[in-house]
Parts: C-alpha cells; sequence; structure tokens
C-alpha cells in the first residue's frame, strides 16, 4: 500500500524517493516482490517492521518470506520487529495451504487464522526452509489471549480497507468473497462487514443467516453502494456481519456460510471470479479447490498447534 499506506488494493507501487527522508523507497508490491541484490547491497541487516492482521491472505506475511529467502541468499542477518497478532494468539481456524495452490495470498501452509505473531512465525518458516534462524525483537506485555484493543495501542489501520479492528476480526471469512461475484463491501465505509449483491435480495439473506445459528454472530439486512470495485455505483443487497462474541466466533466458518447461502441465493448470477492467470481465486484464498467444489473444508489447528508450539515467544 506503499511506504506512507496511501496506496489502494491491488495498486501496484514504484519505486521512489521518499520526500520526507530522501531514502530511497524499493517496491515489493510492482515489478518485484522479492528483494533484488542491488537493493540489498551496503546493508548489514534487513528489518521487517510492519503490523500483520493474523490471518494468512494477508501479503506481509508473503512479503516477509520473500525477504527472509533474500537475506539468506546474500549473508544478510534478518530480523523482526515483532507486534501483537490482532485477533490473539490462542484461536486458529481453516486448512492447510495443499500442494499446487501456494500464491501471494497463500504463500505458506499454515490456517487461514494462524495465531502467531511474525515473529514466531519467522522462526518457524525460517527452520522449515533451513535459513539462518532471525533476530526477533520481542514485545514486552503481550500474552496470547490479547485483542489488540486490550493492548493499551492505538490501532493503525494496516490497509486502505481494513480501518478498523472490526474488520479485521470478520476478515478471516469475508475476505473468501474477493474469490467470487458478489462484492466484500470494498468501496463503503464498513469494507468485508458487508458482503452482497445488486440481485440479492437484503432480508431473505439475513434470514436466512440467522436460522444458520452462527455462534458469536449476527446479522443485519444492508444495503450499498460501493464507490469503487466490483458493483461501483449500483445497489447491492447483502447484509452487515456483527460480532457479538468475539470468542466463540469462527471467521473461516462464517465465510464458509456466508457463500453457501450466497450461491443459492444468487442462481446463475453467481460465479467464481478468475485471476490473471485463469485461475480460479477462491481456490488461492481457501488453499485448494475443495471450497469451490462444495467439499468441506479440513480443520489442520490441531495438527499445527504442535507444529508450532516450538516457535512461539509468548504465553498465555
Amino acid at each position: 500500500h506503499g511506504v506512507r499506506g496511501d496506496a489502494q488494493a491491488g495498486a501496484l507501487v514504484v519505486d521512489a524517493t521518499d520526500a520526507r527522508t530522501g531514502l530511497p523507497v524499493f517496491s515489493l508490491y510492482g515489478a518485484t516482490e522479492k528483494p533484488m541484490p542491488e537493493m540489498l547491497a551496503g546493508l548489514d541487516a534487513l528489518l521487517f517492521d510492519i503490523q500483520d492482521i493474523g490471518v494468512r491472505y494477508g501479503t506481509y506475511l508473503s512479503t516477509m518470506i520473500a525477504a527472509m529467502e533474500a537475506a539468506a541468499e546474500n549473508s544478510l542477518r534478518f530480523a523482526v520487529l515483532d507486534r501483537p497478532n490482532p485477533l490473539g494468539g490462542i484461536a486458529m481456524e481453516g486448512p492447510l495451504v495443499e500442494e499446487g495452490y501456494a500464491s501471494f495470498v497463500g504463500a505458506y501452509p499454515i490456517p487461514i487464522r494462524h495465531g502467531m505473531t511474525l515473529g514466531e512465525l519467522a522462526r518457524l518458516i525460517a527452520f522449515e526452509r533451513g535459513w539462518p534462524e532471525p533476530v526477533v525483537a520481542p514485545m514486552d506485555g503481550w500474552t496470547r489471549g490479547m485483542w489488540f484493543d486490550q493492548t493499551g495501542l492505538p490501532w493503525v489501520q494496516v490497509s486502505p480497507n481494513l480501518p478498523t479492528l472490526d474488520s479485521v476480526t470478520v476478515y478471516a471469512g469475508s475476505c473468501l468473497f474477493e474469490g467470487t461475484s458478489l462484492s466484500e463491501g470494498r468501496g463503503t465505509t464498513r469494507p468485508f462487514e458487508y458482503v452482497g449483491a445488486p440481485w440479492i435480495d437484503p432480508f431473505t439473506f439475513a434470514g436466512r443467516m440467522a436460522r444458520a445459528a452462527l455462534a458469536g454472530y449476527a446479522f443485519r439486512p444492508a444495503s450499498f453502494t460501493p464507490t469503487f470495485s466490483k458493483h461501483a455505483g449500483s445497489v447491492c443487497g447483502g447484509v452487515q456481519i456483527y460480532v457479538l462474541d468475539r470468542e466463540l466466533a469462527q471467521p473461516v466458518a462464517l465465510g464458509v456460510e456466508l457463500i453457501r447461502v450466497a450461491q443459492e441465493l444468487s442462481g446463475s448470477a453467481f460465479d467464481w471470479r478468475l485471476n490473471d492467470r485463469g485461475v480460479p481465486f477462491i481456490d488461492l484464498l481457501s488453499g485448494s479447490d475443495r471450497l469451490r467444489l462444495g467439499e468441506p473444508l479440513p480443520s489442520d489447528a490441531q495438527a499445527f498447534a504442535e507444529r508450532r508450539a516450538p516457535f512461539l515467544l509468548y504465553s498465555e
């Protein structure tokens, strides 16, 4: 999103000189996604200091992995200045990325909601890839049970479309709509809290979701008009998602049920979006073709809990 966070989702960022500091800015979301040797020339170490969202789709994790690989290849020390997982460090949910489905929105085989900090993930990934162990500057005072609003820190949006902790809390589920013909609320003041489309009746959608009785959630019939992205300028019918109890809420299960109901209500208007290589984007988000084919998503959380245990830095 640019060094100042002003670039919209999907907008490629070019190399530049920072106007305030005069420092060179090398983009890793443009012509290249991995630091080139010439970008690293003369450095003693590479520091990673970015707030993550605790969800596998978040591409800051993808960039960190690419930067770790570049540091290893260029014999540079890699350090992570650790930050909180906004969703806490206990709950995990969703499948791993299966072989053949790795992408920029699924760069490593971890659950969709992984319950780790980036410092912890850097330790795990470096070990599994055979890279040098990173230096992690740990946080003071953070425990695994903390949500971001319990840290006492002010929330600074990590993306133009994740402006609040509310949007981050539902993102692991409603982001799956990026792989469909329905709007995930981009271009509204409630991105990822709204989902819908011009052909959806909001009252029917909300009623169906209420009958699904998903623990921790409530749904309001909503009409919204995106100003950009899918269905820009058209009134969409859908739902607004409310998290009533975030400890009970399971966002991945939420996203799967929302898509299932949306498919039934949409008929032939429902479609799976393809990326620029013709691959169904939902497969990359979910980590396999299972969701698109109507199969249940496996839960890999328990096995992952054992796999991640040696690399955790913080207690409950």
